[in-house]
Formats: structure tokens, sequence, C-alpha cells
């Protein structure tokens, strides 16, 4: 007997139809002889709703209370689905994170997985009970409710597969699978089949939405791993899995693009030891997030610093950069949004050349101007003008041969 553990996220139990649709799902799996942990999340829209609730009351409410508050989403969904697959003949019990046995620290919005003791879930399935988990929480060893950030569940759902060592991990959301692009921005783009633990943190990070950063990481350290997969056709996903040979032979596996981003630039920064960890301590210290970072030649003892961040984080700033700078003596700031990130990801980048050159050769045919350039073993991303984005990324996922067929 197989022991399957599947995710399903807000918008797969978006509405009580769909919520009884994952309960025949789930309900299938198990009679096909199977033991199934199901991990669910909040109802589409649910958390966002509660986060407003949160606002008309209080202008700033604790991380401790919006912990409290955003977990009653996963829990309304596990005991609707329990309810729905008792309905039709199953048996289901739900249980919270705390109740799953998963211990977190005491991070609040943002906790991280510190271990998992699944002797509740083990007990039921021994019984023959499908274990719905609410995904996205836990709690500390005071008995502290936390959340794991945007995307936890399929953090959960990969951490308790990986404590129960179980042989399939399914997550299922509202696509097939993992994409070459973003099929609304590249029409010809196609479902990967495979894909390696490092080329989805790549494209994760580089604006995919298709899975959470940490969970991929958690899927990686111990690998677990695991297929992404729609609700809504029983379709074949894309598996993904430590990296091998095969996987190699291909150079570029997707492109991915980041909108609403922004650019910084500190000028005339004196070129001095310990400058640079000045000005990126301050931002550190205020939280704000930094992705891209260059800096150029020195001339004359002073050099121009850039770096890219979300645009929503430039609100942070605030005269944070400007006190910096009087301290360090450098020039000017200059603010600069309306841009974006593209990136090609593939690990047969490490073995073949002249990635860069196809890229850089399709944007200018294109007519389009690169503004950053950022690398990694594994990627290359150019920061350009946002109004450019969709052409650029039609260009370099032409260029790279990663088009599936034209449409009917």
């Amino acid at each position: 007997m197989a022991l399957i553990v599947q995710k399903y996220g807000g918008t797969s139990v978006g509405t009580p139809e769909r919520i009884r649709n994952v309960a025949g799902r789930i309900l299938a799996t198990q009679r096909e002889g199977n033991s199934v942990v199901a991990v669910v999340s909040a109802m589409s829209g649910v958390t966002d709703n509660l986060i407003k609730l949160s606002r008309a009351v209080s202008e700033q409410p604790t991380d401790r209370e919006m912990d409290v508050l955003l977990s009653t989403g996963e829990q309304t969904t596990i005991a609707l689905t329990a309810m729905a697959i008792n309905a039709l003949g199953g048996r289901a019990i739900s249980l919270t994170g705390a109740q799953a046995g998963i211990l977190t620290d005491g991070l609040h919005t943002k906790a991280k997985i510190a271990n998992i003791t699944p002797r509740q879930i083990r007990k039921y399935l021994n019984d023959g009970v499908i274990v719905i988990v609410a995904g996205f929480q836990g709690q500390t060893l005071q008995g502290t409710i936390t959340t794991l950030g945007r995307g936890g569940s399929d953090l959960t759902a990969i951490a308790i597969a990986a404590a129960l060592k179980a042989h399939n991990c399914e997550i299922y959301t509202d696509v097939d699978g993992v994409y070459t692009c973003d099929p609304r921005i590249v029409p010809r783009a196609r479902k990967i089949d495979v894909i390696a633990y490092d080329e989805l943190l790549e494209m994760a990070g580089s604006g995919s939405k298709v899975m959470q950063s940490r969970s991929v990481e958690f899927a990686k350290k111990f690998n677990v791993p695991f297929e992404v997969r729609s609700s809504f056709n029983q379709n074949r996903g894309t598996i993904v899995k430590e990296e091998n040979p095969s996987l190699e032979k291909v150079v570029v596996r997707g492109v991915s693009i980041e909108r609403k981003q922004a650019k910084v630039t500190i000028t005339n920064v004196p070129d001095t030891p310990g400058t640079a960890s000045r000005i990126f301590t301050a931002l550190a210290d205020a939280n704000v997030v930094i992705d891209v970072i260059v800096q150029n030649v020195s001339v004359s003892g002073a050099t121009d610093i850039s770096f890219t961040l979300s645009q929503d984080e430039l609100d942070k700033l605030g005269g944070l950069l400007d006190e910096v700078v009087r301290e360090i003596g450098a020039g000017t700031v200059a603010e600069q949004s309306g841009i974006a990130k593209l990136s090609v990801v593939g690990i047969g980048m490490r073995t073949h050349s002249g990635v860069a050159a196809t890229l850089f050769e399709a944007l200018g045919k294109g007519g389009i101007n690169i503004q950053m350039i950022s690398t990694s073993e594994i990627k290359i991303a150019v920061i350009i003008d946002e109004a450019k984005i969709a052409e650029a990324a039609n260009l370099a996922h032409e260029a790279f041969g990663l088009a599936g067929p034209a449409a009917a």
C-alpha cells in the first residue's frame, strides 16, 4: 500500500462544488489502494478577506493575532473537505497544523518548520482514515499558533511527505504543471515534463508563481520528489526531482518574468572598504529585500552602485538612503520604476556555452535595451523596460527553441 500526500491550493477548493470535486479525487486515490494525507489551503479569496477584516478593526494588528486570524481560513477548508469525503461514503478526519505535529519557530507570519512529529497522522492512517491537514500553519513549543507565509501550504505538504517518507507527493493547483514561460505572456509556452529542484528554485525566485521557493528548497534538502498538476483534469503534470545527467542535455529549461521592479542608483560612492556594507546593512535593517546589484568600475576613487527591488519596497526607503549618502559622502540617489526582470534558467548552462550571446542577440534584434545583467551558474537575468517585457519573453522563448506547437 502506497502512502500519497496531496496538496490542494485555494482555487482548487474555492467553492463548495470544487471542494466536493477534491473530495472525490482524494477518495478515489484511497480506493485505488493507497493511504492518503491531503493538505489544503484556505478557499480562494478567504485570506485576503481576513486581512481586510483585520485592517477594519486595527491599523496595525499584531503579528501574533494575525496568525491566529489567518489560520482559520485553512481550518474552515479542512473541516469542509472532511465533511465532503464522509458524505461520499469515505472516512476522513481534519487536523490543524498543531494537531498534525508541525512545530515551528516563533517568527510570526513567516515561521520556519523546526520539526514534525506526525504521530496523530500515522494513527489515523493505520485505521484506514483519510487525514486532511491544514496547510500554512503550525505551532511553537509554547503552543502559540504560527503561519508559514504566503504559499505555505506547499511547504506543509512537502514537509509532511518528508516526515512520513511518502511514496508520492502531488501538488494540485489550477495549472497543468510548470511551463517554459507563463502561457498568458507566451502563447506557445509548453508544459515541462521533468525539472530539477535548482531550476524550479531559480524560476520561482525570478517570478514564476507555481511554487513557493521555500517549499522547493525543503524538497531539495530532504530529497522529496513531487509532481505539480491540475486538480481540474487527469493530465500528468511536471515532476520535480534531483538533477541527473539527462536533465543537463536541455540548456535552457524556461523563461521567467517579474514585473513591477524598481532600480535605485547611488552615485559617486567612495571606493573604500566598508562603504557598500554601510549601504546594504541600512537596507537590511529596514527589511528591504534587494535583488540585482551592480557596481561600476571605480573612477578617481568613486563608483556608482545600482540595485533593484520590488516597486512596493520603495516606500520603505523614505529618507533612509539620503541619510546614508550623507554619512558616507556619496553623491545622489536616483529611483526608477517601470522596469522588469527577464530570466532564462537551465542546469545545462553549466556545461554549454553561448547562452548569454543567444539571449543578448535576440533582445538586440528586437530593439530591447538591457539596463542591468545578473548571472548565476544556471541563470542569466536582465533588467529591461517593463513595457517591453512581454515582447522580450517571446523573443527569448523563441531563441532557445522552447516553443510548443502553435495553438489551433
